[in-house]
């Protein structure tokens, strides 16, 4: 949902940027890896340490690196399948990293084993959710469906995470993170099903 409604008013945001980086000299690539070290390194230094909202903050300056990329492979003609090979690829680690840090922080000096658990219950269930589509895709089908895609899960817990930081009661983010994982599970029983309707509708092998 948050990419169809909100994918064209940032892309015209942040074209600029991207004309500006190819001008320097930048590539896609390099823009999709410094994204993700820099979404990776703020959530496993900030976050273990217990600064959530700056945590937040810094890993959101290197978020909208996922679109710029893309904008700027477009630019150069270069929309191809290494570019989404990679982008996909770094992405998990991303994703990965950044529930990993709530939890390591939960289960240390944040003393909330629940939140940590759902933490890690997202990061396991979204690695799922986007195995089953990729799986899919290769085997000829779609399976771009479902309540838990990547922008509700990752915009869900840095907003939250980030007021966490600034006294938000932490019942809440552990709600959310239980409702994700909630929706994650939803996502991947959708997706399956798609699949499988998919598969009884295609001709047999002659």
């Amino acid at each position: 949902m948050l990419n169809k409604y909100a994918r064209g008013f940032f892309t015209r945001l942040l074209t600029p940027l991207a004309r500006l980086l190819l001008r320097w000299g930048v590539t896609p690539d390099a823009v999709t890896v410094a994204g993700t070290i820099g979404v990776a390194g703020g959530a496993l230094v900030f976050y273990p340490l217990g600064q959530l909202f700056w945590g937040t903050v810094f890993i959101t300056l290197f978020v909208f690196s996922d679109m710029i990329d893309g904008i700027m492979a477009r630019m150069k003609g270069h929309d191809g399948l290494w570019g989404s090979f990679l982008d996909s690829t770094l992405d998990r680690i991303a994703d990965g990293a950044l529930f990993a840090g709530v939890a390591i922080w939960f289960f240390t000096g944040g003393q909330n084993p629940a939140i940590a658990i759902a933490a890690l219950a997202c990061l396991v269930l979204g690695m799922i959710v986007s195995y089953a589509r990729a799986k899919a895709e290769s085997l000829g089908f779609t399976a771009n469906v479902g309540l838990a895609e990547r922008a509700e899960r990752l915009v869900s817990v840095l907003v939250v995470t980030g007021l966490t930081g600034l006294g938000l009661p932490e019942g809440v983010l552990l709600t959310v993170l239980v409702i994700l994982a909630l929706a994650s599970v939803v996502t991947v029983f959708q997706r399956v099903s798609a699949v499988r309707q998919q598969s009884l509708e295609a001709p047999s092998p002659s």
